[in-house]
């Protein structure tokens, strides 16, 4: 068996993950002023324009808010479907040609992304430079086949919940940052030029560049290539325009059924995270700030579990228990927040919620990666992260609209019930074979 090296990749995949996510999550705050900003300078006859009159159809005339949310929501649909097509492109290439370079043109990909945010003096470079950062999202699932190839099968579970980590402290420091940089309403005022332009968001955009510059030469003066050349000609091709379908082509035990658990879990999950503000702001008429604690409570309650918890419970459980346990304490979280009417009530629920997807994710994520071949782990992870930006696409339109049809329950009780499939599916789940990855990994 060879010598476990996951520390040094893990600490060197940490720090890309969360700078990445950081760079990333810098725009949420800004969706309100955003909105605001390119519909009064390019008008309602504009591309922007027509995008907020059928959100309006849909939202209604006399609430603004939500509006804005759906058009947020909008750009991350958008994000999240690139995402989709290309994580698993970017996967499979990383097979191929090794994860050291694919990163590196992701990251310059990414970079470009936030470029083009600096300089988007009107809506459709603004939408441009989202679709740039989609078509480049293959910067987690590299990372995370760097943590595959780097860690043995024992520590999997644990390093992957490093990863998860990562994430969630990043999408607590990335808004933060973008609130604390926000352009004031006199500077939203100022007279910019139309087309490629400094706006009133470039100051935000500069910061997510540097930090998509920082880090590509963290990538370029520390990662070492952790799939070697003897692998890559043992990979597994395939057509990758359809992730599911590349999935079930490879017809690997388990992959399959653990990226359905995966997709099913994250769309109700997501539906939950987009209809959240709106009934906290309904219920308790919690405004923005208010919004902020609730998500970094649920924030530092994931990173502490995924940084602390699953890499000390799973070697002893195993991932496929571990990631049952999870899906099901997710259950009592959605039906409190359900019923919440207290914020004591509300932040119960979105502890139980908190403690159970930090349990689930990285364990579903170590258990496709025991699941499949060294050579393959690019594109197999890949799929699987492809499949939750699918659901992070579906998510927020299926929650979205049980909100406003049915009242602001009934995402909760539906995805509380909808959770009970990906939980009977959880539990079919063969167990990895240690055997067969010891003797690849040997």
């Amino acid at each position: 068996m060879k010598k476990d090296k996951s520390r040094g990749a893990l600490g060197l995949v940490f720090g890309i993950v969360f700078l990445d996510i950081v760079g990333f999550s810098i725009l949420f705050p800004l969706f309100p002023s955003l909105l605001d900003f390119y519909l009064e300078r390019e008008g309602a006859d504009s591309f922007v324009g027509g995008i907020v009159q059928s959100l309006t159809d849909i939202a209604g005339a006399d609430n603004h808010w939500a509006v804005v949310t759906l058009f947020g929501g909008l750009l991350g649909t958008v994000y999240s479907l690139l995402q989709f097509l290309f994580a698993p492109i970017w996967g499979g290439l990383s097979d191929r040609i090794g994860r050291r370079p694919t990163l590196i043109v992701t990251l310059v990909g990414t970079a470009v992304g936030y470029l083009l945010w600096m300089y988007a003096g009107s809506f459709v470079w603004l939408f441009v430079s989202r679709i740039v950062g989609g078509i480049m999202a293959g910067n987690i699932s590299t990372a995370t086949a760097v943590v595959a190839d780097s860690s043995t099968a024992e520590k999997r579970a644990g390093a992957m919940g490093i990863v998860g980590m990562a994430i969630g402290l990043g999408f607590i420091l990335g808004p933060a940052i973008g609130g604390m940089t926000a352009p004031d309403e006199a500077s939203l005022t100022q007279s910019y030029e139309l087309g490629l332009a400094w706006n009133p968001f470039s100051l935000c955009a500069s910061i997510a560049f540097g930090l998509s510059l920082l880090n590509l030469l963290f990538v370029l003066a520390r990662l070492k290539e952790t799939h070697p050349e003897e692998r890559r000609g043992a990979s597994t091709r395939t057509a990758l325009w359809n992730p599911l379908g590349a999935l079930a082509r490879l017809g690997l035990e388990g992959v399959s059924r653990t990226t359905l658990v995966y997709f099913l879990y994250l769309t109700a999950f997501s539906a939950m995270e987009f209809t959240l503000t709106f009934l906290a702001k309904e219920r308790f008429d919690y405004g923005p700030r208010d919004n902020m604690w609730m998500f970094i409570f649920v924030g530092f309650v994931i990173a502490f579990v995924q940084g602390g918890i699953v890499r000390r419970m799973a070697p002893r459980l195993g991932e496929k228990k571990l990631a049952i346990r999870g899906l099901v304490i997710l259950l009592p979280g959605f039906f409190a927040v359900a019923i919440a009417q207290s914020a004591g009530v509300l932040y119960a629920g979105l502890f139980a919620m908190a403690v159970g997807s930090a349990l689930a994710m990285p364990c579903l994520s170590s258990l496709v990666s025991r699941y499949s071949p060294l050579e393959n782990q690019g594109l197999v992870l890949g799929c699987f992260r492809s499949a939750g930006a699918l659901a992070r696409a579906l998510g927020p339109i299926l929650g979205g609209v049980l909100y406003w049809q049915l009242g602001s329950a009934a995402p909760y009780w539906v995805g509380g019930v909808f959770l009970l499939l990906p939980v009977g599916l959880a539990i079919g789940l063969p167990e990895p074979k240690a055997t067969t990855q010891a003797a690849q990994e040997g």
